[in-house]
């Protein structure tokens, strides 16, 4: 009679898979921001090299044009200066600044904590909004949850530029509490966050307004309430996290198009960050630090992405099981 074969663990294999599934994603993000940035920068207008010696106002002569572009390898094809950008970023080299003559990775992470202090901030701001407004709206009965529908949609609906704009006339100009511009301390922050977190509070508080009714109706909240759970337990720890998922599943995405939301807000209240640094860059045609900034938003967002899905198996056990 032949042994019974124990059944192998298959965790391991699966979780390298995982790994080399999700590494495999992150660099073909990288490549796929790197080349579209790349040639999206060589179809603006202009000579490079003049970008390099200061703009088209700089009056360079034809002789310093011609060893500019020798040395940087202007005069090469297109697709071989693409290659050998490839190259230098697959190194963790990001070149030198065109219009400031400096190492680009330094300069991009010196900018680079205002921008993700702002971003995280905002995101907690909106989280705590859409909170309320999902938890509000779903118990006040249906004025309460047209009301708060309604609230949502037209934050969802608010253009950056358009709210910093309001908010400075509100608090700045007729109010006179909050500075309108970026003074280093807390009080410079609170205009940049909420301009960020309430479109973003909208979006969310939209999506966790629906989860929470659609959970509160499911069979494990009347079983949790046959069980004589009360109605603050089913809500906030049965409901609200089964809600939740679908809003931190998002979370990734939100943070990347706060960062994206920045290159506005940083422009409108003078702030420091990477958002200043890429339209000032875009403007002067300074591809390496375009690139570079770009590169460094990208692997914040990924980091982010990570975080997100490591969250979500926390809060949720049946992907922990899957």
């Amino acid at each position: 009679m032949a042994e019974p074969v124990a059944p192998t663990d298959r965790s391991g294999p699966r979780a390298l898979g995982r790994l080399g599934v999700r590494l495999g994603g992150a660099v073909f993000v990288l490549w796929a921001v790197a080349s579209v940035t790349f040639f999206a920068v060589r179809l603006i207008p202009g000579d490079p090299a003049q970008a390099v010696l200061g703009g088209p106002g700089s009056q360079a002569s034809p002789e310093a044009l011609a060893a500019v572009t020798a040395e940087y390898g202007f005069d090469q094809p297109v697709f071989t200066q693409y290659l050998v950008q490839l190259g230098r970023l697959a190194t963790g080299d990001l070149g030198r600044s065109y219009a400031l003559n400096m190492e680009v990775g330094p300069l991009v992470l010196a900018q680079l904590g205002g921008t993700l202090l702002l971003a995280v901030l905002a995101l907690g701001l909106a989280w705590m909004i859409a909170l309320a407004l999902a938890t509000w709206s779903t118990r006040g009965g249906r004025v309460a949850a047209r009301v708060g529908s309604s609230l949502e949609i037209v934050a969802a609906a608010m253009p950056h530029f358009w709210l910093a704009t309001s908010l400075i006339v509100v608090f700045s100009i007729w109010l006179g509490a909050l500075p309108p511009i970026s003074t280093g301390g807390v009080a410079g922050l609170v205009l940049p966050v909420l301009t960020l977190a309430i479109p973003l509070a909208g979006f969310l508080g939209q999506i966790m307004r629906e989860s929470l009714m659609i959970a509160l109706e499911s069979p494990f909240v009347l079983s949790a309430r046959a069980r004589g759970e009360g109605e603050r337990g089913v809500r906030w720890i049965h409901a609200l996290r089964h809600a939740s998922l679908p809003a931190i599943s998002l979370s990734g995405w939100a943070f990347g198009s706060l960062i994206s939301g920045a290159v506005v807000v940083e422009t409108i209240f003078a702030r420091p960050g990477l958002g200043r640094t890429l339209l000032n860059a875009v403007t002067l045609r300074d591809v390496p630090v375009v690139i570079g900034v770009v590169m460094i938003v990208a692997v914040a967002y990924i980091l982010m992405t990570l975080l997100t899905d490591a969250v979500s198996r926390l809060v949720d056990p049946r992907l922990r099981l899957s």
